[in-house]
C-alpha cells in the first residue's frame, strides 16, 4: 500500500517544500511494488514481440506499465504522463508536472534471464526532474533521489567518485567513443549494462567513473537517473554541457556524458576538441 499523501496534487499550486523528498517516497513504493511484478514474470515464458522501431516488448513490460499508470495517477489525476510503452498523447505538454516511466529499462537484459534491468520512475516539473526512483529487481536495488535531498542506495547516501583525471577511469559506452577516448587516455573498459539508466546510476555509486551514451536516449530512459547523478554530485549533460530538458515535444536525447563533477568538465573538453569524437 502506497503511503498517504502529504500534500495537495493540484497541477496548478507549487509544490510544498517536502514534497519532492514525499514524491520519491511515493516512487518507492510503487517502483518497488512493480518489480514484484516483474518478478513473478521474469525467466518464464512470457509473450514477447517487436515493436515498430525494432526493439523489444513483453507482456512484463505492458503489465508494469500498466501497474505504474494506475499507482501514479490515482495519487495525481492531473498530471500528464510519459511511457515508453503507453501511447504518448501531446496533452501532457500542457502539464508543469508529467510522470516519465520506463516499466523495464533493459528488456532485452529481462529477455536474456540477466540481472542488468530495471523500473525507472521520475516525477517531471517545468522540464527537470525533482523525484525519481530506480529499481533493480534482480539485485533488489533501489536508487532514489528528490531535489536538494540527495540519493540513497537501499538507504544509505551514494556519491559519485570525485577523480579530476581520465587516466585510469572506469568507462562505460558506445565502442566508437571508447576507441577514440583510448587514444588520449588510458582507460578501463567496462561492460554496458542494458539498461542506460542502471549504467547511469553506477556513476551515481561511484563504481563508474564516467558514462557515455549514445544519441538514441529517451525521456523515460534517463530522467530518474539523471536526478539520483545530479543529486549524489555528479552532472548528466549532452557533449556541450547542456542538461537534458524533459517533456519536450520529443523526447529524444542527443548524446550524453555522466560523471562526477571533477570529471565531467575534463571529459567535455576532450569530447569537444579531440579527434574523433
Amino acid at each position: 500500500m502506497l503511503p498517504s499523501d502529504p500534500f495537495s496534487s493540484s497541477g496548478a499550486a507549487d509544490l510544498a517544500p517536502d514534497a519532492p523528498a514525499a514524491m520519491a517516497r511515493h516512487l518507492a513504493a510503487v517502483t518497488t511494488a512493480a518489480g514484484e511484478i516483474a518478478l513473478s514474470m521474469f525467466r518464464a515464458d512470457v509473450k514477447t514481440w517487436t515493436k515498430s522501431n525494432d526493439s523489444p516488448v513483453t507482456a512484463a513490460d505492458l503489465a508494469v506499465d500498466t501497474f505504474l499508470r494506475e499507482q501514479l495517477q490515482a495519487l495525481a489525476p492531473d498530471y500528464g504522463w510519459l511511457s515508453e510503452e503507453s501511447v504518448d498523447s501531446p496533452e501532457r505538454l500542457s502539464r508543469r508536472r508529467v510522470w516519465v516511466v520506463d516499466p523495464i529499462d533493459g528488456t532485452r537484459g529481462f529477455m536474456a534471464g540477466g540481472s542488468d534491468w530495471s523500473i525507472s520512475a521520475a516525477l517531471v516539473e517545468d522540464g527537470r526532474p525533482v523525484a525519481g526512483a530506480l529499481f533493480a529487481p534482480v539485485t533488489n536495488e533501489l536508487f532514489l533521489a528528490s531535489l536538494g535531498g540527495g540519493a540513497t542506495r537501499n538507504g544509505a547516501p551514494i556519491q559519485a567518485a570525485q577523480r579530476t583525471a581520465l587516466d585510469g577511469a572506469t568507462v562505460a559506452g558506445p565502442n566508437g567513443a571508447l576507441d577514440a577516448m583510448e587514444r588520449h587516455a588510458r582507460i578501463q573498459r567496462v561492460p554496458r549494462a542494458r539498461s542506460l539508466a542502471l549504467r547511469l546510476a553506477r556513476v551515481a555509486t561511484g563504481e563508474l567513473d564516467l558514462t557515455l551514451a549514445g544519441a538514441a536516449a529517451n525521456d523515460w530512459d534517463i530522467a530518474a537517473a539523471d536526478l539520483i547523478v545530479h543529486e549524489a554530485c555528479g552532472a548528466v549533460t549532452s557533449y556541450d554541457g547542456a542538461v537534458p530538458r524533459y517533456n519536450a515535444p520529443s523526447p529524444r536525447h542527443r548524446a550524453l556524458v555522466c560523471a562526477g563533477l571533477t570529471l565531467h568538465g575534463p571529459v567535455l573538453s576532450l569530447l569537444q576538441g579531440g579527434p574523433g569524437l
